[in-house]
């Protein structure tokens, strides 16, 4: 098993490779505006990192966080994720990319996981542990959170970004691709497969860019 994990749904870009027992390298920078540009290089960094004989040919299986995510940045790592698949013929496991912070986080106890999803919104989901998510991701004012996750730690940039609603904020802060090859290597060892998520975007809302409402196309005569 050779386990290839990208994800761009968050400022975070980040990329692993897992060889089901343990991550082989890593790399993530934190850039919300460049996923386009920095994703390619860091996978390419990765599998040079990772050792001589261990290439793009040997991956058995691809890992991309589905999100929630804003618009753009998301698409980046989907995008190339399925390419990858497409190209070496071998799976593309989605994930919930706030499960890959739950799992980092290694937390035995209930908890919340939130990031930003700017418009002063955050994306959030309740666990029972770092393993166990509880409910489905939302997008919500922190404002409007604050008794619902009062008392609980919260994990992720939403949680630092407001401080008001999420009281106990903790690491990890941001998302991990390592964390994320080592979820799915646990789920592909396991057999549990109806766990992966397709692989496409988990949006939760519409995207920032949209056509105006009273948009006039204009045609030449």
């Amino acid at each position: 098993m050779l386990l290839l994990a990208v994800d761009t749904a968050t400022p975070a870009v980040t990329v692993a490779l897992h060889d089901g027992s343990s991550v082989l390298a890593a790399e993530s920078q934190v850039d919300a505006r460049r996923h386009g540009e920095l994703l390619l290089p860091a996978v390419d960094r990765v599998l040079s990192e990772a050792g001589v004989g261990v290439g793009l040919g040997a991956v058995t299986d691809v890992v991309v966080g589905v999100g929630p995510g804003p618009y753009t940045g998301l698409r980046v790592g989907l995008a190339t994720a399925l390419a990858f698949g497409s190209a070496l013929g071998v799976p593309v496991h989605g994930l919930c990319t706030l499960d890959g912070l739950a799992y980092a986080s290694g937390l035995e106890e209930p908890f919340v996981v939130a990031t930003d999803a700017r418009r002063k919104e955050v994306y959030w989901a309740r666990y029972a542990d770092a393993r166990t998510r509880v409910g489905e991701p939302a997008v919500d004012r922190p404002a409007d959170l604050t008794e619902r996750v009062a008392g609980l730690p919260a994990v992720g940039a939403g949680a630092f970004l407001y401080p008001a609603a999420f009281r106990d904020a903790r690491a990890p802060e941001h998302q991990s691709a390592a964390a994320l090859a080592g979820l799915a290597a646990e789920l592909l060892a396991a057999g549990r497969t109806d766990e992966f998520l397709p692989p496409l975007p988990l949006y939760l809302r519409r995207p920032d860019a949209e056509v105006p409402k009273n948009y006039k196309v204009v045609t030449p005569k």
